[in-house]
């Protein structure tokens, strides 16, 4: 195996108010870090992997407040993009960077209706690629090679490079596989406003197992879509787009398939 299995969460001391990101020892600063720990466990299942110190939520937990503690000298106020990576050989690591901090609750816009709610005065400029992609899976993994490529089509850099995107480049770009079925964006799980409710590309299209993904579904925020429901035929200029991951929570964006007016600041996961 040539990845490693990747978890992206979000430190952030607003997050102990939301009472739905509590976890078993209580409210916690990290956005759903025991979905994230179920992630790996499950991926590392899946991959056949060794796990050599135990991935649990404990010991991930340890893991994300020393680089926590490491960056503010404290588990401080200022908020954080927690990389933990599990290497082939079963070790974990864990990297942090600065982020905005959230001021409300980062799952407000999945209770966005379009058909009767005021637009929102941040939102986000998708567009869609140039060409499908055939090499997506549902793990989350450092090999990011089909997301960059889609990315830079689109006139926007690889996560985490310093340099700017072009003049007219949108926030994020959707994918799509080789059936013009709808997976996922370049860094986040997607949903489309369809029959009165936000309804989300299947795994089996080849979209990655989002943990915010997996909390709206639970939560019945979105629904999963039938294997061939969202496809390119379908989606229309201008329509809404929901956005999520495990980092920003949710955003939401509209589709531009001519034109690109970019609005905003995006954290990229």
């Amino acid at each position: 195996m040539a990845y490693a299995l990747l978890a992206s969460t979000r430190y952030d001391p607003f997050l102990i108010s939301c009472a739905w990101n509590n976890d078993i020892d209580g409210p916690s600063p990290y956005l759903l870090l025991h979905y994230q720990v179920d992630r790996l466990i499950a991926s590392a299942a899946l991959n056949g992997q060794a796990i050599q110190d135990g991935v649990t939520l404990s010991n991930v937990k340890t893991l994300c407040d020393k680089v926590v503690c490491g960056h503010n000298d404290s588990m401080g106020e200022t908020a954080l993009k927690v990389r933990v990576v599990l290497s082939p050989s079963g070790e974990l690591a864990a990297t942090a960077t600065p982020v905005k901090g959230f001021t409300h609750d980062p799952t407000l816009p999945s209770l966005f209706n379009p058909a009767i709610d005021s637009a929102p005065s941040l939102v986000l400029t998708i567009r869609i690629d140039t060409q499908p992609t055939s090499d997506t899976i549902s793990l989350k993994t450092t090999d990011r090679r089909a997301y960059d490529d889609a990315r830079m089509r689109a006139g926007l850099q690889p996560v985490g490079s310093s340099d700017p995107p072009a003049s007219d480049a949108p926030d994020d770009v959707i994918l799509y596989n080789t059936r013009n079925v709808v997976t996922e964006s370049s860094v986040c799980n997607v949903a489309f406003y369809r029959n009165n409710r936000w309804i989300t590309p299947p795994l089996v299209a080849g979209c990655i197992s989002g943990v915010l993904r997996r909390w709206l579904l639970e939560q019945h925020r979105i629904f999963e879509a039938v294997e061939d429901e969202l496809t390119l035929n379908n989606i229309v200029d201008d329509e809404w787009v929901l956005v999520s991951n495990g980092v920003i929570g949710c955003q939401l964006g509209r589709i531009k398939l001519h034109t690109s007016n970019k609005s905003g600041d995006y954290a990229k996961d």
